[in-house]
Protein backbone atom coordinates (compact mmCIF):
# COMPACT_ATOMS: atom_id res chain seq x y z
CA UNK A 1 0.00 0.00 0.00
CA UNK A 2 1.42 3.39 -0.96
CA UNK A 3 2.54 5.46 2.39
CA UNK A 4 0.80 8.42 1.71
CA UNK A 5 -2.69 6.78 2.47
CA UNK A 6 -1.31 6.64 6.48
CA UNK A 7 -1.90 10.37 6.69
CA UNK A 8 -5.56 11.11 8.13
CA UNK A 9 -6.84 14.39 6.37
CA UNK A 10 -7.19 14.58 2.38
CA UNK A 11 -8.90 17.71 0.34
CA UNK A 12 -10.66 16.36 -2.59
CA UNK A 13 -11.07 18.43 -5.62
CA UNK A 14 -13.56 17.77 -8.31
CA UNK A 15 -12.19 19.06 -11.63
CA UNK A 16 -14.52 21.81 -12.63
CA UNK A 17 -16.70 21.52 -15.63
CA UNK A 18 -20.37 23.15 -17.00
CA UNK A 19 -20.43 19.77 -19.75
CA UNK A 20 -17.97 17.04 -18.45
CA UNK A 21 -19.08 13.20 -18.72
CA UNK A 22 -16.03 12.12 -16.86
CA UNK A 23 -15.34 12.48 -12.97
CA UNK A 24 -12.32 14.15 -12.13
CA UNK A 25 -10.80 14.88 -8.99
CA UNK A 26 -7.43 15.89 -7.89
CA UNK A 27 -7.17 15.14 -4.02
CA UNK A 28 -4.89 17.51 -1.78
CA UNK A 29 -3.04 16.91 1.79
CA UNK A 30 -5.03 20.37 2.95
CA UNK A 31 -2.31 21.24 5.56
CA UNK A 32 0.35 21.73 2.99
CA UNK A 33 -1.83 22.28 0.14
CA UNK A 34 0.34 19.98 -1.75
CA UNK A 35 -1.43 17.30 -4.46
CA UNK A 36 -0.82 14.07 -3.32
CA UNK A 37 -3.19 12.32 -5.63
CA UNK A 38 -5.26 12.31 -8.92
CA UNK A 39 -8.54 10.31 -9.20
CA UNK A 40 -8.99 9.74 -13.18
CA UNK A 41 -11.90 8.04 -15.09
CA UNK A 42 -10.01 8.21 -18.70
CA UNK A 43 -11.67 5.48 -20.68
CA UNK A 44 -15.12 6.04 -21.00
CA UNK A 45 -17.27 4.69 -23.74
CA UNK A 46 -19.14 6.82 -26.44
CA UNK A 47 -22.35 5.50 -24.75
CA UNK A 48 -21.69 6.07 -21.36
CA UNK A 49 -20.74 9.53 -22.59
CA UNK A 50 -24.03 10.27 -23.93
CA UNK A 51 -25.51 8.57 -21.17
CA UNK A 52 -23.83 11.05 -18.54
CA UNK A 53 -26.08 13.90 -19.64
CA UNK A 54 -29.32 12.14 -19.43
CA UNK A 55 -31.26 11.09 -16.60
CA UNK A 56 -29.96 7.68 -16.33
CA UNK A 57 -26.49 9.26 -15.40
CA UNK A 58 -26.45 7.16 -12.12
CA UNK A 59 -26.93 3.71 -13.55
CA UNK A 60 -23.65 4.45 -16.19
CA UNK A 61 -20.94 1.94 -15.43
CA UNK A 62 -17.64 3.95 -14.04
CA UNK A 63 -13.79 2.43 -14.19
CA UNK A 64 -11.35 5.28 -11.99
CA UNK A 65 -8.20 4.95 -11.08
CA UNK A 66 -6.62 6.89 -8.18
CA UNK A 67 -2.75 7.21 -8.85
CA UNK A 68 -0.09 9.34 -6.75
CA UNK A 69 1.20 12.97 -8.19
CA UNK A 70 3.56 11.26 -9.75
CA UNK A 71 1.19 8.37 -11.88
CA UNK A 72 1.93 5.35 -9.05
CA UNK A 73 -1.37 3.38 -9.50
CA UNK A 74 -2.81 3.51 -5.77
CA UNK A 75 -6.25 2.11 -5.99
CA UNK A 76 -9.57 1.52 -8.77
CA UNK A 77 -12.61 1.74 -8.25
CA UNK A 78 -15.00 0.18 -10.65
CA UNK A 79 -19.06 -0.38 -11.41
CA UNK A 80 -20.78 -1.94 -13.85
CA UNK A 81 -24.07 -1.02 -14.84
CA UNK A 82 -26.28 -0.19 -11.82
CA UNK A 83 -29.93 -1.27 -12.36
CA UNK A 84 -31.60 -0.90 -8.65
CA UNK A 85 -28.57 -0.49 -6.46
CA UNK A 86 -24.57 -0.08 -6.98
CA UNK A 87 -22.12 -2.55 -6.37
CA UNK A 88 -18.99 -1.56 -6.38
CA UNK A 89 -15.13 -3.42 -6.87
CA UNK A 90 -12.30 -1.81 -5.75
CA UNK A 91 -8.62 -2.96 -6.32
CA UNK A 92 -4.89 -2.08 -5.45
CA UNK A 93 -2.25 -1.59 -7.09
CA UNK A 94 -1.47 -4.67 -8.32
CA UNK A 95 -5.48 -5.37 -9.66
CA UNK A 96 -6.17 -7.43 -6.27
CA UNK A 97 -9.74 -7.28 -5.00
CA UNK A 98 -9.44 -5.18 -1.88
CA UNK A 99 -13.07 -5.26 -1.14
CA UNK A 100 -16.68 -3.87 -2.39
CA UNK A 101 -19.20 -1.60 -1.37
CA UNK A 102 -22.69 -2.44 -1.81
CA UNK A 103 -25.60 0.45 -1.82
CA UNK A 104 -28.22 -0.11 0.68
CA UNK A 105 -32.01 0.24 -1.02
CA UNK A 106 -34.52 2.99 0.52
CA UNK A 107 -31.83 4.61 2.80
CA UNK A 108 -32.19 8.21 3.97
CA UNK A 109 -29.79 10.00 2.85
CA UNK A 110 -27.84 7.10 1.36
CA UNK A 111 -25.69 3.99 3.07
CA UNK A 112 -23.37 1.44 1.84
CA UNK A 113 -22.08 -1.47 3.36
CA UNK A 114 -17.69 -1.75 3.04
CA UNK A 115 -17.42 -5.35 2.97
CA UNK A 116 -13.66 -7.01 2.50
CA UNK A 117 -12.46 -9.24 -0.31
CA UNK A 118 -14.54 -11.68 1.91
CA UNK A 119 -17.38 -10.38 1.64
CA UNK A 120 -17.07 -9.84 5.52
CA UNK A 121 -18.66 -6.51 6.87
CA UNK A 122 -15.41 -3.80 7.94
CA UNK A 123 -17.44 -0.74 8.09
CA UNK A 124 -21.02 1.20 6.91
CA UNK A 125 -20.80 4.60 5.42
CA UNK A 126 -24.17 6.54 6.11
CA UNK A 127 -25.06 9.91 5.23
CA UNK A 128 -27.53 12.24 6.34
CA UNK A 129 -30.42 13.39 3.74
CA UNK A 130 -29.77 17.47 5.23
CA UNK A 131 -26.83 18.00 3.51
CA UNK A 132 -23.59 16.71 2.96
CA UNK A 133 -22.40 15.02 5.72
CA UNK A 134 -21.19 11.16 5.74
CA UNK A 135 -19.60 9.01 8.41
CA UNK A 136 -17.49 5.94 8.20
CA UNK A 137 -17.99 3.41 11.11
CA UNK A 138 -18.11 -0.04 12.14
CA UNK A 139 -19.76 -1.35 15.56
CA UNK A 140 -20.73 2.15 16.68
CA UNK A 141 -17.00 3.19 16.42
CA UNK A 142 -16.47 6.38 14.00
CA UNK A 143 -13.26 5.43 11.24
CA UNK A 144 -13.72 8.59 8.98
CA UNK A 145 -15.51 11.00 8.01
CA UNK A 146 -16.56 13.06 4.61
CA UNK A 147 -17.43 16.66 4.66
CA UNK A 148 -18.61 19.10 2.08
CA UNK A 149 -16.33 21.97 1.66
CA UNK A 150 -18.26 25.34 0.54
CA UNK A 151 -16.30 26.63 -2.45
CA UNK A 152 -18.94 29.92 -2.54
CA UNK A 153 -22.14 30.18 -4.35
CA UNK A 154 -20.57 31.37 -7.53
CA UNK A 155 -18.62 28.26 -8.38
CA UNK A 156 -21.29 25.87 -6.44
CA UNK A 157 -24.29 27.33 -8.62
CA UNK A 158 -22.42 27.55 -11.96
CA UNK A 159 -20.29 24.28 -12.11
CA UNK A 160 -20.85 20.65 -10.78
CA UNK A 161 -17.80 21.10 -8.87
CA UNK A 162 -17.39 19.46 -5.35
CA UNK A 163 -14.93 19.99 -2.57
CA UNK A 164 -14.80 17.26 0.02
CA UNK A 165 -12.80 17.23 3.07
CA UNK A 166 -12.64 13.25 4.00
CA UNK A 167 -10.47 12.96 7.78
CA UNK A 168 -9.69 9.23 8.79
CA UNK A 169 -9.38 8.40 12.35
CA UNK A 170 -6.01 7.97 13.83
CA UNK A 171 -7.44 4.50 15.33
CA UNK A 172 -7.46 3.48 11.74
CA UNK A 173 -4.08 1.60 11.44
CA UNK A 174 -1.55 2.72 9.08
CA UNK A 175 -1.18 0.21 6.05
CA UNK A 176 -4.87 -0.73 6.39
CA UNK A 177 -6.70 -1.89 3.82
CA UNK A 178 -9.56 -0.39 5.13
CA UNK A 179 -7.82 3.17 4.40
CA UNK A 180 -7.90 2.14 0.57
CA UNK A 181 -11.58 1.39 1.40
CA UNK A 182 -12.24 4.79 2.74
CA UNK A 183 -10.94 6.89 -0.23
CA UNK A 184 -12.41 4.80 -2.90
CA UNK A 185 -15.78 5.31 -1.18
CA UNK A 186 -15.67 9.03 -1.38
CA UNK A 187 -15.02 9.16 -4.78
CA UNK A 188 -18.51 6.76 -4.82
CA UNK A 189 -20.55 9.10 -2.87
CA UNK A 190 -20.72 11.73 -5.56
CA UNK A 191 -20.80 9.23 -8.23
CA UNK A 192 -23.48 6.95 -7.30
CA UNK A 193 -25.44 8.76 -4.20
CA UNK A 194 -25.11 12.56 -5.04
CA UNK A 195 -25.13 12.99 -9.12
Amino acid sequence: MNPILNQNLFLVKEHIGMFKAANNYDIYNPESNQLIMNCRENNLGFFTKMLRFTEYKRMTPFNIEITSASGEKIIAVKRGIAWFRSTVEVFDEKDRLIGTFKQRLLSIGGKFEILDKNEKPVATLQGKWTGWDFKFSYENKQLAQVNKKWAGMGKEFFTSADNYVLQIEETVPQDSPLRQLILAAVMCIDMVLKE
